[in-house]
């Protein structure tokens, strides 16, 4: 706009009116960018547009919020100095969402790829939901409105990656959490939580609809348009895994949340003596239960207060002094408020200690969002904070564009024509001054003077003000001031402002919390003032002045981009627009003085030696193949360099200590040739050595020929061949048996290897350190019982080379301990049996026994069949049949029949000696032939644009981790089979709500209303059940089983009493000490439970084939993909945690509840399934591990290849 004819308030609003009709709403004055809330969604901010952003100027595109974010990045990275973007406008103009474009923009476009550089992009961007969900409420003006301040600092290395995080938070709204006008909300989080809660959560925690709750139904308003609180609250949850936040630390702060709610429902009834009590002490009771508190204390709390005399300084007499409803009500309110806000900073410190810099920080970019400038009808202490913080924002700008810069013009000797302005330095002294005293200072002086009684208090503060008339932006109007601001003029209310500035909680409370056995909800208040201390402790209006003072030093640090933001009209329609109220904005954010000053001013200036030392590449009379040759003085060195490359006079002036170019085009010009001229010398190296790097690929592709031919390949290739033919096409096949490659591994338990399990397992068996396992694997043995059918029992196999081991786990005195359950000598095995099915059933066929032959369950069945037939030399028998005969004990015969059962969908299903199984892979199947290989992608030298200064090239991608998914074991031989769901273990039973929770939304007629066809006839005070809303304002209803249409606006919510969940009696909230002898099931940790077998496919990608030798990288076992199954369930209860050591006090009884519509029959709690071990990927990674030594060969072997293309890429050099 600094193009624009006419400079005036009413041009600058005509542009950007025809601009916003256009959906252009982004515009720049000079290097600030404007941008006016559109209220929908324009598409503006897809990958394809920030692709677009990438590595370009802001005169090569249109104005936009991701140019800005471009700016700040590349002005880091070039001039190595710290950056800013600061936001402002009022509230609903569209800061919060312009300051998630920045970091999404320097989330993509910031260098580095590695594990630890992406999960802090990720947790960046995940600071969004999550703080959105606990910092922004719906307002009258804003659905979406933050009622908080936070600065963002993302932390960078030397190379531009980002390595660490940091969140400042300013001035939480609390007072909302208590009370709220009509049709605004409280908190998202609240609403997500009462909507969205688990049923374990609602039961562990009393959770109910968010219309039960007093907190968040007073103002009559549940849902916001266009807000699905259900789908928030799953990116809440999903935010706080990103962030790092466990189960428990998610646990409690869920707890946090319900203690808030039913504090809320706490209700006095005043007495006949004025003093207040409970009108229900059952939900008192459930407060102390979920609080860890004793039920009495919060109620005596609640209802009075013990004062405290003072003698000469020592203390006196104390006093129990009951409250009145109003008192009691306060300091219910006060509690809340206070848990809340101390909650809120637990969260942003547990964000950054998530976000810590995880290397050396050299640079910064500040993103700073913070509340908007606020105007109500009843303005007191949180606004006046509000606008406070939105002045110093103000007076930032100020010094930065306009006070400074003609200040530095003048000292520079630069003809400049001065230009008027309103500087607010006067107002933000009128608020923070200490002499003379200032709004804050004389707050202070009253809170101190009459500190026992807010009323005099605030009568005290009142009479202070009348010191502050001298000023011209303050006006005192008995209980109420005015003050002048640089957006407007507000109207404060004196009622209680001395006591949120003083901001403390009475030692009752305080006591309360700390007598709480949930140490978590103790961390939330860890500093108690002194009482005996001297010193008065900081009020709210001294740490938000010094959180204030902070952010400006640290602002004033940066370079800074300005963002100001704009909102068309007040109520949020994509296709009004308020002149009269944009011009104000207009007027107070200072835009026409903004645009005469970029318009006379010069858009650069720098120091003559850094313009020299940036530019000395652009004279032949400075610099020679890029060495700086300049021997006279800097300031005749930028003059050299302007004049050789061609910059007309008038753009540019120097100064006594600095050079002064007038348009920003010229500096990107400037930048342009500097970028080409290293872009020019790094295409002449590239040339150089072009031929030396062909030679180094053509070493490279033999290698790689050499490597596809190996050794350890063709064994691989000839073992599945080898498992084919020892079928000998008799036995129908899984299709993931095959595979046309796979890497055999044997010991799936990793029992040759270094790990916890392996070293188990190997102690059990009695195995020596250097004694070799050939197979090892989990497996599902058939265990027989007296006078019960056979049972599936999970078991560790494993094989040496004489030896058949079955191993069971269990825990003993804490302690894992796995147990030699049985040994078979390979030499007594005459034969292994299967089915002609695709099944996974083995029976190994062994000379007399008095414990019969082992019929288990395996996945990986051709590979141990191979495996025993090399080690017997062949000399065991192959047997399948339709039914497979064993020995139950030593002259017990018995068999299993197969039966073939399309109705079973994946994975066989075992019941009364017959197994059920569908159809497979015919068995004369062969494995399939490899797939053909993808060509590799070859990258261009210059990807069509210029390679900016300092700019990184693309580093090699780091190899994910592979991990596995915890998996328990069952050691007790009577655990139920896969198609008999195991019996959960018996835990402590919690308290639990009310099951009569309301299932459909239910409105009552506000008026009569008489229908016609198709119509709903009410009467007043009718209740109906709502099926449908139409957009047209008719609502589909249901009443005594007959549907029609009713006017929505004759509808009102029916909203239900509050209700007090049950509590089961007896039963503590925190178990007691002594140890649990309620089942005898062994408890095995997760150490034991590493899973071997999974459901995904063994290709490491879908475009190539992978070679079948290649190791995964870790310590990663895979298995043979001989029959997968798919839909295999995790077994249970072998990770049942020890009991806490606490309080044998039972809970308390449930308060009565008043009468909700009953639960719909045949709604009741799903079945957590059970069955067989789930099983663990077999996925074939091409990285090469170091585990052995032909894994080291192949590691060097890969390191030359790697080596070889690394050094091939131009964008090494």
């Amino acid at each position: 706009m600094t193009l624009l004819t006419t400079i005036s308030n009413e041009s600058i609003n005509e542009n950007l009116q025809k601009r916003w009709i256009n959906a252009e709403i982004y515009t720049y004055i000079g290097g600030v960018l404007i941008s006016v809330n559109p209220f929908r969604d324009l598409g503006i901010y897809s990958e394809e547009i920030l692709q677009r952003y990438k590595s370009k100027n802001r005169l090569e595109v249109p104005p936009h919020v991701f140019s800005i974010a471009e700016s700040a990045y590349y002005n880091m990275n070039a001039y190595h100095e710290n950056q800013c973007v600061i936001i402002s406008g009022e509230s609903g103009a569209g800061k919060t969402e312009a300051a998630k474009r920045i970091m999404q923009y320097i989330a993509a476009a910031s260098v580095g790829q590695d594990d630890s550089i992406q999960q802090i992009k990720d947790m960046v961007l995940a600071t969004n939901p999550l703080l959105e969900s606990f910092g922004c409420a719906k307002t009258l003006r804003n659905n979406n409105s933050s009622r908080h301040g936070k600065y963002l600092e993302i932390m960078f290395n030397n190379i531009g990656e980002p390595v660490g995080a940091q969140i400042t938070n300013y001035l939480l709204e609390k007072s909302r959490v208590v009370g709220q006008v009509e049709n605004e909300r409280n908190f998202h989080i609240f609403y997500q939580f009462t909507k969205a809660a688990s049923d374990e959560q609602r039961d562990q925690f009393g959770v109910q609809g968010p219309e039960s709750y007093a907190y968040t139904s007073l103002s009559r308003c549940l849902d916001v348009q266009d807000m699905d609180d259900i789908q928030d609250y799953s990116h809440t949850i999903h935010a706080m895994q990103v962030i790092g936040l466990n189960a428990q630390e998610q646990n409690e702060i869920f707890r946090i949340l319900a203690i808030i709610l039913w504090l809320g429902n706490i209700q006095f009834v005043e007495m006949e003596d004025g003093n207040s009590s409970i009108a229900d002490t059952g939900v008192t009771d459930f407060v102390g239960y979920i609080m860890a508190v004793d039920s009495s204390m919060v109620e005596k709390v609640m209802t009075s207060r013990i004062v405290e005399t003072q003698r000469g300084g020592r203390r006196g007499s104390a006093y129990d002094v009951p409250l009145n409803p109003a008192q009691a009500t306060a300091g219910r309110d006060a509690l809340a408020k206070a848990i809340y806000n101390n909650l809120f900073e637990w969260i942003v410190s547990r964000i950054n200690i998530s976000m810590k810099a995880r290397g050396n920080t050299s640079q910064i970019i500040g993103i700073l969002d913070i509340f908007g400038f606020e105007i109500f009808e009843d303005n007191s202490f949180e606004q006046l904070c509000i606008n406070y913080v939105n002045e110093k924002l103000q007076q930032i700008f100020i010094e930065l564009t306009l006070k400074t810069e003609q200040e530095e013009y003048i000292r520079e000797q630069i003809q400049w024509t001065p230009i008027k302005y309103f500087n607010n330095k006067i107002v933000c002294d009128l608020i923070e001054e200490r002499r003379p005293p200032g709004i804050f200072a004389a707050l202070n002086d009253a809170c101190a003077t009459a500190h026992a009684d807010p009323a005099a208090a605030d009568g005290s503060f009142v009479q202070r003000t009348s010191n502050l008339s001298s000023n011209p932006h303050f006006e005192a109007r008995g209980a109420q001031f005015l003050v002048r601001h640089y957006a407007g003029d507000v109207m404060y209310n004196v009622a209680g402002m001395t006591d949120k500035n003083k901001d403390a909680l009475i030692k009752d409370i305080l006591d309360l919390i700390a007598s709480s056995r949930n140490q978590f909800l103790q961390t939330l208040f860890p500093d108690r003032s002194d009482p005996n201390s001297k010193k008065r402790p900081p009020t709210a209006g001294d740490r938000i002045k010094s959180s204030a003072g902070a952010l400006v030093n640290n602002l004033m640090k940066a370079q800074p981009s300005y963002i100001r933001t704009i909102k068309p009209n007040q109520n949020r329609s994509y296709t009004e627009y308020d002149q009269k109220a944009v011009l104000h904005q207009i007027k107070y954010l200072g835009l026409q003085e903004n645009i005469r000053i970029r318009r006379a001013g010069f858009a650069y200036r720098n120091a003559f030696e850094k313009l020299v030392e940036r530019f000395y590449l652009l004279s032949p009379a400075t610099s020679y193949a890029g060495e700086y040759i300049w021997k006279g003085d800097p300031k005749s060195g930028c003059e050299q360099i302007l004049k050789d490359t061609s910059i007309a006079r008038e753009e540019w002036q120097m100064g006594v200590t600095k050079a002064f170019i007038k348009n920003p085009e010229t500096l990107f010009a400037l930048e342009t040739m500097r970028d080409r001229y290293w872009h020019n010398m790094a295409s002449r190296i590239q040339r150089a050595w072009r031929n030396y790097w062909r030679y180094k690929n053509e070493c490279a592709r033999r290698i790689q020929r050499f490597w596809k031919n190996n050794k350890e390949g063709l064994e691989f290739a000839k073992f599945r061949d080898y498992g084919h033919q020892i079928l000998a096409g008799r036995k129908e096949r899984r299709r993931f048996s095959l595979l046309s490659y796979r890497r055999f591994m044997g010991d799936y338990l990793d029992v040759n290897g270094q790990s916890f399990l392996g070293a188990e397992l190997r102690s059990a068996c009695g195995l020596g350190a250097v004694e070799h396992v050939a197979f090892s694997s989990r497996i599902q043995l058939l265990v027989s019982k007296l006078g019960r059918s056979s049972k599936l029992s999970p078991r560790f196999l494993i094989v040496v080379p004489t030896t058949i081991y079955f191993v069971t786990a269990g825990q003993k005195d804490g302690r894992t301990q796995c147990t030699l359950e049985r040994k078979i000598q390979v030499i007594t095995t005459k034969a292994i049996s299967m089915s002609i099915l695709r099944d996974d059933w083995v029976a190994l066929n062994c000379n007399a026994s008095e414990e019969g032959d082992p019929v288990f369950h395996c996945y990986f069945k051709t590979e141990l069949a191979a495996t025993l037939l090399r080690l017997s030399q062949a000399s065991i028998n192959m047997s399948l049949g339709a039914t497979i005969e064993y020995s139950k004990k030593k002259d017990k015969k018995a068999q299993i029949k197969f039966i073939k059962d399309e109705a079973v969908s994946k994975d066989d299903v075992y019941k009364s000696h017959s197994v059920h199984v569908a159809s497979g892979e015919p068995p004369s199947s062969m494995s399939r032939s490899p797939a053909m290989r993808k060509p590799g992608i070859v990258h261009p030298i210059i990807r069509g644009k210029l390679i900016q200064a300092g700019e990184a090239s693309n580093k090699a991608k780091a190899v994910p981790k592979f991990s596995l998914a915890a998996q328990n074991l069952l050691a007790n031989p009577t655990t139920a089979s896969a198609n008999e769901p195991a019996s959960a273990p018996t835990n402590p039973s919690l308290p639990s709500p009310s099951k009569n929770l309301v299932e459909v939304k239910m409105y009552k007629a506000k008026f009569a209303f008489q229908g016609q066809e198709g119509e709903m006839t009410l009467k007043k005070d009718d209740i109906v059940e709502l099926l449908e809303k139409d957009v047209n304002g008719w609502w589909l209803v249901k009443k005594d089983e007959q549907e029609g249409w009713a006017p929505n606006n004759y509808l009102e919510v029916a909203s239900p009493k509050s209700k007090i969940p049950p509590t089961p009696k007896g039963v503590p909230l925190y178990p007691v000490s002594t140890p649990s002898t309620s089942s005898s099931t062994p408890i095995v940790p997760n150490i034991l439970s590493s899973s071997v077998m999974a459901d995904s496919t063994p290709f490491s990608s879908s475009d190539r084939a992978p070679a079948p030798w290649r190791k995964p990288v870790g310590n990663v076992s895979t298995g043979l993909a001989d029959s997968i199954p798919t839909n295999s369930r995790t077994s249970r209860s072998l990770c049942n945690k020890a009991a806490l050591p606490v309080s044998n006090k039972p809970k308390p009884a449930p308060p009565p509840l008043a009468t909700k519509p009953s639960t719909p029959q045949g709604l009741t709690k799903p079945i957590a399934s059970t069955g067989r071990y789930s099983r663990v990927g077999m996925q074939v990674n091409e990285h090469i591990s170091t585990e052995s030594s032909t894994a080291s060969r192949q590691l060097s072997l890969a390191a030359v290849v790697r080596t070889c293309f690394l050094w091939s890429d131009p964008a090494h050099l």
